[in-house]
């Protein structure tokens, strides 16, 4: 089980080379790249994916909750016992997915890992493993989301505050990343151990040291 946050924006290509240049890599993606692309890190990924193009209504610069499993049959066993009763799996275009209802009725979607690629893009990639996907969740469901994650085993990876967003931990210099990012254009804050970046969607993404 893997989280995923995913990112709707109309700047794909200027998100992946913000993510590339903090250290993750882009792993599966469209042909046409400016539609979709996943970038891995040491653990955990984010999805962008062009707001234009999104059938549930993702707005630019908007940040939900996914997640990629191996095994969605499995997890839905997992999430009836624990008493989620509108857990489903249907077919996409990409593979099958799993639907389950999360905190404040907004619906979780858990991709399936597929052998196959349905038509997608793989790169070979080897992640950084000093960098870990940990995104904030909205602290006023804080509870309910540990319940959730719970579930799948990742009750331990979120931090808690005003809505989700996007952040990331990372165990390389926050001197270097800092620079790295400086030297890219983007406007970057040092407070101790953490990095307050603006990101090319104009929304703010957290490193934590």
């Amino acid at each position: 089980m893997v989280v995923r946050p995913l990112r709707f924006t109309d700047r794909v290509q200027e998100m992946r080379a913000f993510l590339e240049t903090l250290g993750l890599q882009a792993r599966i993606e469209t042909a046409r790249s400016s539609d979709w692309v996943d970038m891995l890190a040491g653990r955990g990924m984010v999805a962008l994916h062009s707001a234009a193009t999104s059938s549930t209504g993702g707005q630019p610069g908007q940040t939900s909750l996914s997640f990629e499993a191996a095994d969605v049959d499995r997890l839905k066993e997992q999430f009836e016992q624990a008493g989620y009763t509108d857990a489903v799996i249907w077919d996409e275009a990409y593979g099958r997915v799993l639907r389950v209802a999360g905190p404040d009725g907004v619906h979780i979607h858990i991709d399936e890992r597929s052998d196959d690629l349905y038509g997608y893009r793989l790169n070979e990639t080897r992640p950084d493993e000093r960098w870990l996907v940990t995104p904030q969740l909205d602290a006023q469901e804080e509870t309910a989301w540990r319940g959730f994650l719970a579930v799948v085993g990742l009750d331990a990876l979120a931090r808690f505050g005003d809505g989700i967003r996007l952040e990331l931990t990372t165990s390389e210099d926050l001197d270097l990343v800092r620079r790295r990012l400086a030297e890219a254009g983007h406007q970057v804050t040092q407070v101790g151990d953490v990095l307050e970046i603006t990101d090319p969607d104009d929304q703010t993404v957290v490193v934590h040291g």
